[in-house]
């Protein structure tokens, strides 16, 4: 199973009803926390999910609202005796602040610290882009390598059955017959977590074919001088970058306390400029499944 699960969605300052942030991506065997703020231990326990669960910590940035609850989630994962390794991913500029938010949490796991400082592939899958704001930030992009799925009418037709069949996975033809000819080509699915940036164009290759897209959504279309002014993004702009991107699901979070606890006027916002995009406005403890894949089905 694929699924995101929304752990908190205010930007700055927590309010009655939104935690600060917290995104946990349950990917196959892993567990990826983005942007664990505070109260992020509390939301998994409402949430009913395991730190156990948790492979990677994901800082797009080191602002408080978006790791203060990094030594809270690293000491419940001591207490739990998680046995694997956790990758922690960061800006290698906020390195000091890693270190100071590592050391006030209790010992126990085998923390891995892996700073970057460029866009590229940072682990399998895993890779970042440099987004604009007012300190060092980046955001992620996880990558499903593309494959096929195999019609069994077409392999049978084509006489292809028992260790062939992996063969021609392997190799791509046998006997004249191709792997496109019996099977449906799949992109991989792709998810990319963006925050606190102003249009850029990292945001926007992030972007680009994603199945699940979260991104920030700190003010409304009204406020965009205060958006260019803070390096954010209004709702408008997440919904054009979802769009022009060809984003299957736009998630929209990190909402500013000044619009209470009503989003609709933002997720309205981002919908008419996010074209053919699905867009949610996220709300704590909130549990979105990927959508379903894509598939290019074969002619004949």
């Amino acid at each position: 199973m694929r699924e995101l699960i929304v752990l908190g969605t205010a930007s700055q300052v927590p309010t009655r009803t939104r935690n600060h942030n917290g995104y946990l991506l349950l990917w196959d065997g892993e567990g990826l926390l983005f942007d664990p703020g505070e109260g992020t231990q509390r939301q998994m326990i409402h949430a009913g999910v395991s730190a156990t669960r948790i492979t990677r910590i994901c800082l797009t940035h080191v602002h408080g609202d978006h790791c203060y609850g990094l030594p809270g989630v690293l000491s419940r994962m001591a207490l739990d005796g998680v046995p694997h390794p956790v990758y922690l991913h960061y800006p290698a500029s906020g390195e000091e602040v890693v270190r100071a938010l590592v050391s006030v949490a209790s010992p126990g796991i085998d923390l891995r610290l892996c700073p970057h400082g460029s866009p590229g592939p940072i682990a399998a899958g895993l890779e970042v882009r440099e987004l604009r704001h007012r300190i060092e930030t980046y955001g992620y992009r996880l990558n499903e390598p593309d494959g096929h799925t195999l019609l069994p009418k077409r392999l049978a037709a084509a006489g292809i059955a028992g260790p062939d069949i992996g063969r021609l996975q392997r190799e791509g033809s046998l006997d004249g017959v191709r792997l496109a000819d019996v099977s449906v080509y799949r992109p991989g699915q792709r998810f990319a977590f963006i925050m606190d940036t102003a249009l850029c164009p990292g945001a926007e290759e992030l972007a680009d074919g994603t199945d699940l897209l979260v991104t920030e959504s700190t003010f409304n279309d009204d406020d965009e001088g205060l958006a260019s002014q803070y390096r954010h993004l209004t709702a408008g702009q997440a919904g054009s970058l979802a769009g022009s991107g060809g984003a299957g699901v736009l998630v929209l979070t990190h909402f500013s306390s000044r619009y209470g606890d009503d989003t609709s006027a933002l997720a309205e916002q981002a919908r008419a400029r996010a074209g053919g995009t699905a867009v949610l406005a996220a709300k704590d403890l909130d549990r979105i499944r990927f959508p379903k894949r894509r598939h290019v089905l074969p002619r004949g």
